[in-house]
Protein backbone atom coordinates (compact mmCIF):
# COMPACT_ATOMS: atom_id res chain seq x y z
CA UNK A 1 0.00 0.00 0.00
CA UNK A 2 2.16 3.09 -1.16
CA UNK A 3 5.33 1.68 0.13
CA UNK A 4 3.16 1.39 3.72
CA UNK A 5 2.02 5.09 3.16
CA UNK A 6 5.68 6.37 2.40
CA UNK A 7 7.58 5.35 5.45
CA UNK A 8 4.45 6.59 8.06
CA UNK A 9 3.18 3.17 9.08
CA UNK A 10 6.44 2.09 10.61
CA UNK A 11 7.69 5.27 11.55
CA UNK A 12 4.38 5.59 13.79
CA UNK A 13 5.79 4.86 17.23
CA UNK A 14 9.02 6.74 16.26
CA UNK A 15 7.07 10.33 15.50
CA UNK A 16 4.70 9.83 18.39
CA UNK A 17 7.87 9.78 20.75
CA UNK A 18 9.20 12.67 19.27
CA UNK A 19 6.10 14.95 19.72
CA UNK A 20 5.23 14.45 23.07
CA UNK A 21 2.20 15.73 24.57
CA UNK A 22 3.01 19.34 23.08
CA UNK A 23 4.77 18.55 19.34
CA UNK A 24 8.30 19.17 18.63
CA UNK A 25 10.60 22.53 18.45
CA UNK A 26 8.63 23.66 15.36
CA UNK A 27 5.06 23.17 16.71
CA UNK A 28 5.86 24.05 20.30
CA UNK A 29 8.03 27.41 19.78
CA UNK A 30 7.40 28.50 16.36
CA UNK A 31 3.96 27.88 14.81
CA UNK A 32 1.54 27.00 16.81
CA UNK A 33 1.26 30.30 18.17
CA UNK A 34 0.91 31.58 14.74
CA UNK A 35 -1.55 29.04 13.75
CA UNK A 36 -4.08 29.51 16.23
CA UNK A 37 -3.71 33.16 16.35
CA UNK A 38 -4.61 32.77 12.34
CA UNK A 39 -7.57 30.37 13.63
CA UNK A 40 -8.91 32.71 16.38
CA UNK A 41 -8.71 35.83 14.45
CA UNK A 42 -11.36 34.54 11.75
CA UNK A 43 -14.44 36.06 12.01
CA UNK A 44 -17.59 34.74 11.86
CA UNK A 45 -15.87 31.64 14.41
CA UNK A 46 -15.04 28.59 12.45
CA UNK A 47 -18.03 25.99 13.45
CA UNK A 48 -16.56 23.00 11.75
CA UNK A 49 -12.90 22.32 10.95
CA UNK A 50 -10.99 19.58 9.10
CA UNK A 51 -7.19 18.84 9.83
CA UNK A 52 -5.90 16.65 6.29
CA UNK A 53 -3.37 14.82 7.75
CA UNK A 54 -4.21 15.20 11.76
CA UNK A 55 -1.61 12.43 12.61
CA UNK A 56 -1.89 11.80 16.44
CA UNK A 57 -4.89 14.56 16.78
CA UNK A 58 -2.84 17.01 18.76
CA UNK A 59 -4.39 20.57 16.61
CA UNK A 60 -7.77 18.66 16.51
CA UNK A 61 -7.45 18.93 20.39
CA UNK A 62 -6.27 22.40 20.29
CA UNK A 63 -9.45 23.45 17.99
CA UNK A 64 -11.54 21.70 20.37
CA UNK A 65 -10.34 23.44 23.20
CA UNK A 66 -10.87 26.57 21.37
CA UNK A 67 -14.67 25.60 21.21
CA UNK A 68 -14.47 24.37 17.57
CA UNK A 69 -15.24 20.96 16.63
CA UNK A 70 -12.29 19.47 14.63
CA UNK A 71 -12.48 16.55 12.15
CA UNK A 72 -9.09 14.40 11.80
CA UNK A 73 -8.27 12.93 8.28
CA UNK A 74 -5.43 10.68 9.04
CA UNK A 75 -4.62 7.74 6.68
CA UNK A 76 -1.60 6.02 8.44
CA UNK A 77 -3.87 3.55 11.15
CA UNK A 78 -1.56 3.71 14.11
CA UNK A 79 -1.63 7.61 14.42
CA UNK A 80 -5.02 7.51 13.65
CA UNK A 81 -5.68 5.16 16.86
CA UNK A 82 -3.51 7.15 18.76
CA UNK A 83 -6.00 10.21 17.95
CA UNK A 84 -8.91 8.45 18.88
CA UNK A 85 -7.68 7.19 22.40
CA UNK A 86 -6.49 10.69 23.17
CA UNK A 87 -9.77 11.80 22.14
CA UNK A 88 -12.57 9.51 22.56
CA UNK A 89 -14.58 11.92 21.79
CA UNK A 90 -13.41 13.18 18.82
CA UNK A 91 -14.11 12.14 15.22
CA UNK A 92 -11.16 10.77 13.09
CA UNK A 93 -11.50 9.03 9.82
CA UNK A 94 -9.12 7.30 7.42
CA UNK A 95 -8.44 8.37 4.37
CA UNK A 96 -6.02 10.16 1.39
CA UNK A 97 -6.06 14.43 1.07
CA UNK A 98 -6.40 13.55 -3.06
CA UNK A 99 -10.02 12.28 -2.13
CA UNK A 100 -11.55 14.02 0.59
CA UNK A 101 -14.41 11.28 1.55
CA UNK A 102 -16.40 14.81 2.23
CA UNK A 103 -19.17 16.78 0.54
CA UNK A 104 -19.10 19.99 -1.01
CA UNK A 105 -18.58 22.94 1.37
CA UNK A 106 -18.67 20.70 4.62
CA UNK A 107 -16.37 23.50 6.72
CA UNK A 108 -15.48 26.49 7.48
CA UNK A 109 -11.33 25.63 8.53
CA UNK A 110 -9.50 23.80 6.61
CA UNK A 111 -5.65 22.90 8.06
CA UNK A 112 -3.03 21.49 6.63
CA UNK A 113 -0.47 21.27 9.09
CA UNK A 114 3.31 20.32 7.88
CA UNK A 115 0.86 17.76 5.80
CA UNK A 116 1.54 18.97 1.91
CA UNK A 117 5.55 17.89 2.01
CA UNK A 118 3.95 14.18 2.64
CA UNK A 119 1.22 13.87 -0.02
CA UNK A 120 2.08 13.07 -3.62
CA UNK A 121 -0.76 13.88 -5.20
CA UNK A 122 -0.97 17.84 -4.42
CA UNK A 123 -2.68 19.09 -6.96
CA UNK A 124 -5.34 16.84 -6.17
CA UNK A 125 -5.30 17.52 -2.47
CA UNK A 126 -5.28 21.38 -2.42
CA UNK A 127 -8.57 20.73 -4.80
CA UNK A 128 -10.38 18.40 -2.65
CA UNK A 129 -9.61 20.58 -0.12
CA UNK A 130 -10.86 23.71 -2.20
CA UNK A 131 -13.91 21.68 -3.10
CA UNK A 132 -14.98 20.76 0.74
CA UNK A 133 -14.37 24.68 1.87
CA UNK A 134 -17.44 26.50 2.51
CA UNK A 135 -17.48 29.76 0.43
CA UNK A 136 -16.17 32.88 3.09
CA UNK A 137 -13.68 29.79 4.50
CA UNK A 138 -10.05 29.78 5.28
CA UNK A 139 -7.75 27.70 4.02
CA UNK A 140 -4.77 27.84 6.89
CA UNK A 141 -1.15 26.09 5.44
CA UNK A 142 2.16 25.44 7.04
CA UNK A 143 4.38 24.28 5.28
CA UNK A 144 9.06 24.19 5.07
CA UNK A 145 9.99 26.76 3.01
CA UNK A 146 11.18 25.10 -0.18
CA UNK A 147 14.55 26.73 -0.22
CA UNK A 148 14.81 24.77 2.71
CA UNK A 149 13.87 21.19 1.41
CA UNK A 150 15.93 21.57 -1.58
CA UNK A 151 19.50 22.45 0.17
CA UNK A 152 21.36 21.47 3.48
CA UNK A 153 24.11 23.11 5.85
CA UNK A 154 27.47 23.34 4.63
CA UNK A 155 29.48 22.61 8.11
CA UNK A 156 33.41 22.51 9.34
CA UNK A 157 35.82 20.06 9.92
CA UNK A 158 34.69 20.80 13.35
CA UNK A 159 30.45 20.00 12.82
CA UNK A 160 29.62 23.23 12.58
CA UNK A 161 27.62 25.16 10.16
CA UNK A 162 28.67 27.77 8.15
CA UNK A 163 25.64 28.48 5.57
CA UNK A 164 22.75 27.29 4.32
CA UNK A 165 23.55 26.13 -0.02
CA UNK A 166 20.38 25.16 -1.97
CA UNK A 167 20.05 23.08 -5.92
CA UNK A 168 17.82 22.16 -7.97
CA UNK A 169 15.34 24.05 -6.19
CA UNK A 170 12.45 23.84 -9.54
CA UNK A 171 13.51 20.29 -9.56
CA UNK A 172 10.32 18.32 -7.78
CA UNK A 173 11.02 15.19 -5.98
CA UNK A 174 10.58 13.06 -3.05
CA UNK A 175 13.15 11.91 -0.99
CA UNK A 176 13.50 10.01 1.70
CA UNK A 177 14.24 11.10 4.81
CA UNK A 178 15.64 10.05 8.43
CA UNK A 179 16.38 11.56 11.67
CA UNK A 180 15.41 10.05 15.29
CA UNK A 181 13.72 6.53 14.20
CA UNK A 182 11.78 7.64 11.27
CA UNK A 183 12.06 7.65 7.94
CA UNK A 184 9.57 8.57 5.66
CA UNK A 185 9.26 10.55 2.12
CA UNK A 186 9.39 14.08 1.91
CA UNK A 187 8.79 16.34 -1.62
CA UNK A 188 10.37 18.68 -2.51
CA UNK A 189 8.45 21.35 -4.45
CA UNK A 190 9.04 25.15 -5.66
CA UNK A 191 6.81 27.52 -3.92
CA UNK A 192 4.84 28.08 -7.21
CA UNK A 193 3.73 24.24 -6.80
CA UNK A 194 1.49 25.28 -3.83
CA UNK A 195 0.34 28.93 -4.53
CA UNK A 196 -0.66 28.49 -8.27
CA UNK A 197 -2.94 25.61 -8.10
CA UNK A 198 -4.99 27.95 -5.07
CA UNK A 199 -4.86 30.88 -7.17
CA UNK A 200 -6.46 29.28 -10.05
CA UNK A 201 -9.13 27.98 -7.70
CA UNK A 202 -9.87 31.73 -7.29
CA UNK A 203 -8.53 31.87 -3.45
CA UNK A 204 -7.40 34.73 -1.92
CA UNK A 205 -4.36 35.29 -0.16
CA UNK A 206 -4.85 36.65 3.27
CA UNK A 207 -1.93 36.32 5.39
CA UNK A 208 1.69 34.75 4.81
CA UNK A 209 4.86 34.73 7.21
CA UNK A 210 7.74 33.32 7.94
CA UNK A 211 7.55 32.76 11.88
CA UNK A 212 10.64 32.37 14.14
CA UNK A 213 11.21 30.84 17.56
CA UNK A 214 9.51 32.66 20.32
CA UNK A 215 11.28 30.95 22.97
CA UNK A 216 12.86 27.15 23.28
CA UNK A 217 16.27 25.65 23.84
CA UNK A 218 19.31 28.43 22.73
CA UNK A 219 20.70 26.02 20.14
CA UNK A 220 17.38 25.09 18.66
CA UNK A 221 16.83 28.66 18.06
CA UNK A 222 19.91 29.60 17.15
CA UNK A 223 19.24 27.06 13.98
CA UNK A 224 16.02 28.04 13.63
CA UNK A 225 16.60 31.86 13.08
CA UNK A 226 19.64 32.08 11.07
CA UNK A 227 16.97 31.29 8.35
CA UNK A 228 12.98 30.98 8.38
CA UNK A 229 12.24 27.28 8.33
CA UNK A 230 8.58 27.31 7.89
CA UNK A 231 5.81 29.52 6.37
CA UNK A 232 2.24 30.52 6.97
CA UNK A 233 -0.36 31.12 4.36
CA UNK A 234 -4.18 31.78 5.40
CA UNK A 235 -6.47 31.86 1.89
CA UNK A 236 -9.88 32.49 1.60
CA UNK A 237 -12.55 31.13 -0.94
CA UNK A 238 -15.00 34.44 -1.95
Amino acid sequence: MQDAINGWVASAEAWMDSQGAEGDFSRRWILDRVMLERVEAQQPRARAALDVGCGEGRFCRLLRDRGIPATGLEPVEPLRARAEALDPTGRYCAGQAEALPFDDGSFDLLVSYLTLIDIDGVEEALAEMVRVLRPGGQLLIANINPFCSAGGWVKDAEGRSLHFAADRYLEIRAEWQEWAGIRIVNWHRPMEAYMQPLLRAGLRLTHFSEPAPHGGPAERVEKYTRLPWFHVMEWRKD
